[in-house]
């Protein structure tokens, strides 16, 4: 009887679980989690991450003319200074974006740096968006298989209300914002330079990248803004396309004052 008592205490001591495999089981899930979530990251950021191979040759020149042109404001080494922010990590896509739309180098600072006829060519746009891009990975040139215009019109608009209408417009013609800085218009804009905003971040607007917009969904846009700039609005004068506040103070002070004041003139006329 006591034997047997003992050997039954016994499995039920054996069969308990131990409070270190429930910590266990917690940190192998942790671990897991943490791993599928940093390759997933990794994998989904590859492309707007890592810059394609340049040569050698394009990267020296980019450095001569860095060194000729940027270096006052973002240091020699590109590491910035009290004038300019550092520029290692940016990547490809953003000197594209701020040298080839003439931003860069600023004529003189201000709110917010302007669009104006580029300096330099596009072979030397190039040579320093290779120099910047060898200097630590970044946001790359976008292929140009997502520039063509061609994506789903559709998805592009409701992408574009919901994410850069607030700022832009509906119709993309740009507003003001605080501090005198403003959202520019994006008619006429290159589809390059439409995607490398949206992947960069410029100015006050917020950096897309292909986690919270997908290159597909950047396409999209651009198919989007590209169909606004082809087919004018279909309902006459459009008024700066400022939307519905601005064409009803239209009518409010032109339209129903020009009916006062006809209306004045007839009975004037009739006394």
């Amino acid at each position: 009887m006591f034997t047997r008592t003992s050997s039954s205490r016994r499995k039920t001591k054996t069969g308990r679980r131990s409070p270190l495999a429930t910590a266990s089981l917690i940190l192998v899930g942790l671990l897991t989690t943490g791993g599928a979530y940093a390759l997933f990251s990794s994998t989904a950021t590859a492309d707007e991450n890592v810059a394609p191979v340049a040569s050698q040759q394009s990267i020296d020149e980019g450095q001569k003319l860095f060194a000729s042109n940027c270096a006052t404001c973002h240091g020699l080494s590109a590491a910035g200074t009290a004038d300019g922010p550092s520029l290692i990590g940016v990547g490809s896509a953003a000197v594209d974006f701020q040298v080839g739309t003439g931003r860069m180098p600023m004529a003189l600072n201000g709110p917010q740096a302007e669009e104006k006829p580029t300096q330099f060519s596009d072979e030397q746009v190039a040579d320093m968006a290779a120099y910047i891009a060898s200097l630590g990975p970044g946001p790359s040139i976008p292929s140009e298989e997502y520039l063509q215009a061609d994506g789903d019109t559709t998805n592009g608009a409701e992408l574009f209300r919901i994410n850069c209408a607030m700022c832009h417009n509906v119709a993309g013609a740009g507003g003001a914002l605080t501090e005198g800085k403003f959202a520019p218009a994006l008619d006429g804009v290159d589809s390059n330079h439409i995607y490398e905003a949206m992947l960069t971040g410029p100015q006050n607007m917020p950096v897309f990248n292909d986690m919270n917009l997908s290159p597909q969904d950047k396409a999209d846009i651009i198919t989007y803004l590209k169909y606004l700039e082809n087919n004018p609005s279909p309902g006459g004068f459009e008024l700066g396309s400022l939307g519905p506040v601005a064409e009803g103070l239209f009518i409010w002070i032109f339209g129903l004052g020009g009916i006062v004041a006809v209306t004045i003139w007839l009975t004037a006329r009739s006394n």
